[in-house]
Order: structure tokens, then C-alpha cells, then sequence
């Protein structure tokens, strides 16, 4: 099939091979914002699938509400395991959503969180990328909170994907083998995509800026504990030490400021000392430390000259 390429708001109607799963949990203050930036969309998935993975207030009601206007979105709900699983509960939530798909045709399937919003022509520009790159496996814009009445870039590299709204192609999602049920699930599919010889991309347009209304791993209790979880979750991926240096002064600069790069790093080499098991998969590690280091490497020499 052709990828389509929409250029105008004349494609309102156009609908798209894609499947789209939310996984969501007590997001009845902020899932309009991300239902009310789909349907605006200037083209539309074949499907999108809402898990309510045992929302406690008034998720699921207002999903529902959406659901009897657009026929795209459908809500499905899993049982309330009784508290939020970061990382692997919304990875097994996702998985679920997989088994509910009704059109199975789709070439194209996405992750999409219940607290984002995103401009009308945000779908249209990420199928412009997959029609110029046949080798891009997955794609999304920059993502953005707001902060002060300002737009705060929540940084990630260009190679990587926004794990908020990760669309991938489909036949590189399989290859894959699909996300792991980790917290760093949106860090190994992309290495893992690259590792096959994919492409990955996340690119700045001001028309596809996912604007992020919850600060990134503030969704378990407090954002501290979540950038413990952070160090953690790069321990089990495989970081090269260097690397999760390296990580944890660059967050340095994000809220929280500073104590948020060295909870990080305290994360990473508490769970080193304590010998926590990593990503059972040393090809992967093995490239992702090359990589890493190439990184590294190319950032000292880009500053020396």
C-alpha cells in the first residue's frame, strides 16, 4: 500500500492503516486533551483501542462518551491489579490492547499515553516521515510541557522515539519482537530496531510538538523515586557506565534540578552493587554499549574542535 503523504485539511476524512492502543489509568483529568487532539486529527487511525488498565475515577465514562461519537475509539478494561505498574503494567496493558484489535490488516501500530495533546496535523507529518524512509521503523515529534506559561523541551536524541506516542511500522514492530515489559521498554525497542538495521527518528516541527501534561516520571508518587527507577531501568537495559554518567549530568539541568541527574545516577550503581539482573540479551547490550561509546566519543571530538 501507497503510505499517504496528506498535505491539506481537504484529507479531514482520510483514515489510515494504523492502530492505535492507550493504555491509561485514572486519567479523567487530562484524556480529553489527548481524545480531543485525536479527532481533530487531518487524517485518522483505522482503530484506536483506549485499556483501561483499573481507573479508579472517571476514565473509562469519559472514553465512553468519545466512543459513542467516533467509531474509531474503543474502549476495552482489564481488571484493577490495585496500584500502577510503571513501566511492564503499561507494556502488559498495551499487549492486551493487541489481542482486542479488530482490523488486523493494519501496516502501521502505535503506543499513544492518556495525558498528551498534540496539534491537528501531527499524524500527517509522522506519515511523511515513513514515505520518505522506508527503512524508518518508528517516529514521533519532540515533546514539550509547559512550564511558567513557557514550552520546556523534555530533551531526548534524534535517534530516539518520544515513548509517550511511539508509532512504529509494523513489520519492524514484529521484527522486534515488540516492547519488553520494563521500565526502560522504550529505550530497548529503538536500540533493538537499530540493531536490525532500522532507522529510528524523533524530529522538532512546531506542527508535530507533543505537548506532555504530566512532568516525565512524576506518574509512580513523586518524580524522585522516578528518577531512582530511571538509574534502575538503564542498570537493566545494559547502560555502559560511562554512558549512565553521562546521562545523569545531562538531566541535571531538568526539574528537578540537579538532585534528579544524581537520584540517576544513585539509581544505576545501587542496583550494580546489589547485582539486579540485567536485559537478558548480550548481542543487544554489546551493540548498545558501541553505540553509546561511539557517542561519546563523537560528542568529545565535536567539542575539541
Amino acid at each position: 500500500m501507497h503510505t499517504p503523504s496528506p498535505t491539506s485539511s481537504s484529507n479531514a476524512d482520510r483514515v489510515v492503516p494504523l492502530v492505535i492502543i492507550a493504555p491509561v489509568r485514572d486519567e479523567a483529568d487530562l484524556i480529553r486533551l489527548t481524545l480531543d487532539s485525536m479527532v481533530a486529527q487531518t487524517v485518522k487511525p483505522v482503530e484506536w483501542i483506549i485499556v483501561d488498565d483499573g481507573s479508579q475515577d472517571g476514565t473509562a465514562d469519559i472514553v465512553r462518551e468519545y466512543a459513542e461519537k467516533h467509531s474509531f475509539i474503543r474502549l476495552v478494561q482489564r481488571p484493577d491489579r490495585g496500584f500502577r505498574k510503571v513501566g511492564g503494567g503499561v507494556v502488559a496493558a498495551f499487549k492486551f490492547g493487541i489481542t482486542q484489535i479488530q482490523h488486523q490488516e493494519y501496516e502501521y501500530i502505535a503506543k499513544l499515553d492518556g495525558d498528551m495533546s498534540f496539534g491537528p496535523h501531527y499524524l500527517e507529518l509522522m506519515f511523511e516521515q515513513f514515505a520518505q524512509n522506508p527503512k524508518l521503523a518508528a517516529v514521533s515529534g519532540k515533546v514539550f510541557r509547559e512550564e511558567d506559561g513557557q514550552k520546556i523541551e523534555e530533551h531526548i536524541i534524534d535517534e530516539h522515539v518520544a515513548g509517550q506516542f511511539k508509532l512504529y511500522r509494523r513489520v519492524a514492530f514484529e521484527e522486534i519482537g515488540g516492547f519488553v515489559e520494563e521500565v526502560l521498554w522504550d529505550g530497548i525497542d529503538v536500540h533493538t530496531a537499530r540493531m536490525k538495521g532500522w532507522t529510528t527518528l524523533s524530529f522538532l516541527d512546531s506542527n508535530a510538538i507533543l505537548m506532555h501534561h504530566r512532568l516525565m516520571g512524576s506518574s509512580d508518587k513523586n518524580v524522585y523515586r522516578g528518577r531512582l527507577r530511571w538509574g534502575r531501568g538503564i542498570w537493566f537495559m545494559g547502560y555502559h557506565p560511562l554512558y549512565a554518567l553521562a546521562s545523569g549530568v545531562f538531566r541535571m539541568r531538568e526539574k528537578p534540578f540537579v538532585i534528579g541527574g544524581l537520584l540517576i545516577i544513585a539509581g544505576y550503581i545501587g542496583a550494580a552493587i546489589k547485582g539486579t539482573p540485567r536485559y537478558d540479551n548480550l548481542e543487544f547490550r554489546q551493540h548498545l554499549h558501541r553505540w553509546q561509546l561511539g557517542q561519546i566519543k563523537n560528542l568529545f571530538f565535536k567539542r575539541k574542535s
